[in-house]
């Protein structure tokens, strides 16, 4: 028995020696990993030591502490979308450094110069970036502006409620039709639409299956593009030369029949030099309200080759061809004869256009649209100081959106007035419809349906040159050049049991628009004849640019100058002779320019702060340019005009981050045109008005803290102040064909002091985010929207002090779960999200057409009920 005890004793000793040994013999490792390009520290990246469990990630800041075993060890680094690096540890308690991961596709580098990407602790400008860990663990069966929601002052909304139909805010800048002051690129290349500067994110679903970063930009930002953005700009780039073959399967199921089935297939960078990969997607579904369903069509393509150690040229091929369902904006409340979401049955999945037809269900509210994006981009990197960027493109597709017409009147036919299967809230017959224009007498359609298209064709040049001057100045040149023609009709779809549409001339040519095509006196239409209005815009702008920026120890400064020459025109082959001169209006020129500086200074490697200020010009969008429906040019159309500075402090230590942002901004010579339909009578008007000022001024914060390995939690808050701070006017109100609505115009426009509606003031997140066991993590957010004014027809604000209809401050609450495994030896993911998670029923946009907040003519659309995704991800 003595014998065992001191056998034993003398194991147990040999083995606490053999550890204290191995505990001494550990080697400390530290370091610090950032993004190759941006320069951003790549928070959770993974550090393993190979062949081991030993494992640790990266802080907020980017730096990682680790013991591994001994020297002479293998450290193997990770980040999801960046190629895989490992380092060799030589020596005890060893600092590796900063270590630089490139994205593992050679994109970044080719649309760094081109595409303006803000680098961390340099670019004096407020920036966040996003992922392409984060994008696929978050996405679900959303879309890019759903990626968004949580950035210090990005409000968005779902718009028209249907598939891709979102809209995006930037401190108080709105991206919608006539007003869009937010602007997008993909790889450098303005995707916004000349004319009235608003993005459709639909017509580019597919992108987020291929970006490689989200970069969103606000204030002035480091665009240099030629029509700059006034709330900020959002840059995407994608993927682009993969340097090792593989690629991903995907499959995904959710609620209300959602499925999205896609492929990514690299060949890899071959001896030769040659690279190419390919995405394609499906996905199809609805979403809560009736007739919201949706099919689209994804495909990326990408051919590169590198012609020289130097040099590297790629074609990129992006687009998207989808269908969906929407539900224009309703009122609140009924009134008269027109009802309203407070007596729907249906509650908030209420769609006053969904019905019946031949026994299938039938929305002719619908969305289409196909616009690829066609580039072939260039990066040659002349010698050690120099580098040439350059990118050709072409954007050309088609879409639009239907709906009824009443041809009475020439008019969207009022629903509530067709027959029903039973009271109004329920189903339209749409084969009574039909029924009643077969029994017409002249065989003339009563009611028939079209659609509005847009066919649009782009081409641009975006060259940007950089060198060297000395040791601390870098020197960039470039020119931005773009051509644009956009072809709009509406056209008859379906004539709904009639043989066709009376649609006859009968006004005077000196009047312009009055009804009918003047080129057509018989006006009987059939299908896919043209109806309404058919007009030609063309755009043409040209510019160049110039920056300096100097970089010397933890200082560097910056100063961009910029001009353009920009021109519109418009024909008219459907309100004018063909023979008339008049036909095609005079080209109506505007010259713009914009300078911006800025600073940073690094206090140490925790804190930097900085400062921008600049003054901006940019020609009024198409619409304001000239009167609606007639080539006649509106009187003095001038340049809009913004003067902004901004402050900015950033913290960030392992796991604790902090930015402070403080700006003002003035919006002035602000030109408005909108198209608006009375909700009582349902009769579309539009007006045009100039000399709007507006203030933008708030205060931005955002936190993240990880108060132990695995666990995240953050938030932020932004504090804005957008309001009007003069009246403008007069405002002059035109019916649909093109005349002054009497007693329709307004002397004064009463803004001052009113807030700028269409977005919430004050903006708030919180987050969470839990790795429960590595191959298992789990995120949870809730966004929370204050202060949130209805939109307001200017042409409304007829007397001083009006109280619009506030938007009830409201929350959304959204999970989401991603598991890591292995699948027969591939690298597999599980993906799960849930969006709207507690089901409230909330407005989210609200159009109030009275102004006085009585909600008698109360527009408004819900936030969509809630929706679940469950998606399997296999990479080889």
């Amino acid at each position: 028995m003595r014998k065992y005890l001191l056998s034993l004793f003398i194991s147990v000793f040999a083995m606490c020696l053999a550890l204290a040994q191995s505990a001494q013999a550990q080697v400390r490792v530290t370091g610090k990993i950032i993004d190759t390009v941006t320069q951003e520290p790549l928070t959770g990246a993974t550090i393993i030591v190979k062949g081991t469990q030993i494992a640790t990630s990266a802080g907020l800041d980017g730096t990682f502490k680790i013991k591994v075993p001994s020297d002479n060890e293998v450290l193997v680094i990770r980040f999801v979308g960046y190629d895989t690096k490992a380092i060799i540890i030589t020596h005890a308690d060893q600092n590796v450094g900063t270590i630089l991961l490139s994205p593992n596709s050679g994109s970044m580098k080719e649309v760094t110069i081109t595409g303006d990407v803000a680098i961390d602790r340099k670019t004096p400008v407020a920036v966040s970036s996003i992922g392409p860990e984060f994008i696929e663990e978050h996405l679900g069966n959303g879309g890019i502006p759903d990626l968004l929601m949580g950035i210090p002052g990005v409000m968005t909304t779902q718009g028209d409620g249907g598939y891709g139909d979102n809209r995006v805010s930037i401190r108080g800048f709105s991206s919608r039709s006539g007003n869009g002051n937010v602007a997008y690129t993909v790889n450098g290349i303005p995707i916004n639409d000349p004319e009235t500067g608003a993005l459709y994110w639909s017509d580019f679903s597919g992108i987020t299956d291929v970006a490689q970063s989200i970069q969103v930009q606000r204030g002035l930002g480091a665009s240099k593009i030629i029509v700059p953005s006034f709330g900020g700009t959002v840059n995407i780039t994608t993927r682009s030369i993969d340097q090792q073959p593989g690629g991903y399967v995907y499959e995904g199921i959710g609620s209300d029949g959602w499925n999205k089935t896609g492929v990514l297939v690299s060949t890899g960078l071959d001896k030769n030099g040659w690279a190419a990969t390919f995405m394609g997607s499906r996905t199809e579904g609805a979403l809560t309200f009736q007739g919201s369903n949706f099919l689209g069509y994804d495909y990326f393509f990408n051919l590169s080759k590198v012609i020289s150690p130097n040099q590297t040229i790629s074609l990129n091929l992006i687009g998207a061809d989808q269908t969906h369902g929407t539900r224009p904006e309703q009122l609140l409340n009924a009134t008269g004869t027109t009802a309203g979401y407070t007596g729907a049955p249906q509650g908030t999945n209420w769609n006053q256009w969904f019905g019946y037809k031949d026994g299938q269900e039938y929305n002719p509210s619908d969305n289409f649209y196909s616009e690829p994006i066609l580039s072939i981009n260039h990066e040659w990197q002349i010698n050690t100081k120099s580098s040439l960027s350059t990118v050709l493109y072409t954007l050309f597709g088609d879409g639009g959106g239907g709906s009824i017409m009443d041809a009475a009147t020439g008019e969207e036919a009022n629903p509530f007035t067709l027959p029903h299967s039973g009271n109004v809230y329920s189903p339209i017959n749409y084969s009574a419809v039909e029924a009643a224009n077969a029994a017409n007498i002249d065989g003339s359609a009563l009611n028939y349906a079209y659609d509005s298209h847009d066919k649009t064709h782009w081409y641009g040049l975006r060259s940007t040159y950089k060198t060297t001057l000395g040791q601390y100045i870098d020197l960039s040149a470039g020119i931005d050049l773009r051509y644009y023609e956009g072809n709009h009709y509406e056209q008859v779809t379906d004539l709904l049991g009639a043989d066709y549409v009376s649609y006859p001339y009968t006004g005077n040519p000196a009047l312009g628009y009055t009804g009918g095509n003047i080129n057509d006196p018989s006006g009987k239409v059939g299908i896919n004849g043209i109806v309404g209005y058919h007009n030609i815009d063309y755009v043409e702008s040209g510019g160049a640019f110039a920056q300096a920026e100097y970089a010397k120890d933890n200082f560097t400064a910056f100063a961009t100058i910029s001009g353009s020459e920009s021109a519109d025109q418009r024909k008219d082959p459907f309100d004018y002779l063909t023979n008339d001169p008049a036909e095609t209006s005079k080209w109506v020129d505007f010259t713009t320019y914009q300078a911006k500086i800025g600073a940073n200074y690094n206090l140490n490697t925790e804190m930097n702060v900085f400062a921008n200020i600049g003054y901006l010009t940019k020609p009024p969008y198409f619409g304001d340019v000239f009167e609606d429906y007639t080539n006649q040019v509106n009187k003095n159309p001038v340049t809009e005009k913004l003067f902004s500075y901004e402050l900015g402090y950033n913290y960030k230590i392992e796991d604790f981050s902090a930015k402070l942002n403080l700006y003002r901004t003035s919006y002035m010579d602000r030109a408005f045109s909108t198209t608006f339909t009375d909700p009582t009578t349902n009769a579309v008007y539009s007006t045009n008005i100039s000399g709007v000022d507006e203030m933008h001024e708030g205060i931005e914060l955002e936190l993240r803290y990880r108060p132990v390995q695995g666990v995240e939690v953050g938030g932020m808050a932004s504090i804005g102040d957008y309001y009007y701070t003069q009246n403008a006017g007069p405002a002059t109100v035109l019916n649909s064909l093109g005349q002054p609505v009497k007693n329709g115009t307004q002397p004064e426009v009463f803004l001052k002091g009113e807030k700028v509606g269409d977005v919430a003031q004050d903006l708030f997140q919180a987050f969470t985010q839990i790795n429960i066991v590595p191959a298992l993590k789990v995120g949870a957010t809730m966004n929370y929207y204050s202060h949130y004014t209805a939109y307001v027809p200017f042409q409304n604000y007829t007397s001083p002090d009006q109280k619009p209809y506030q938007v009830p401050d409201y929350a959304i609450w959204n999970l989401n779960a991603v598991y890591k495994f292995k699948m027969a030896g591939f690298d597999a993911e599980l993906i799960g999200t849930v969006y709207n998670l507690l089901n409230s029923k909330v407005v989210t946009d609200a159009e109030d057409y009275d102004g006085n907040d009585n909600q008698s003519q109360l527009e408004v659309y819900y936030l969509n009920a809630r929706t679940f995704t469950t998606a399997l991800k296999i990479k080889f």
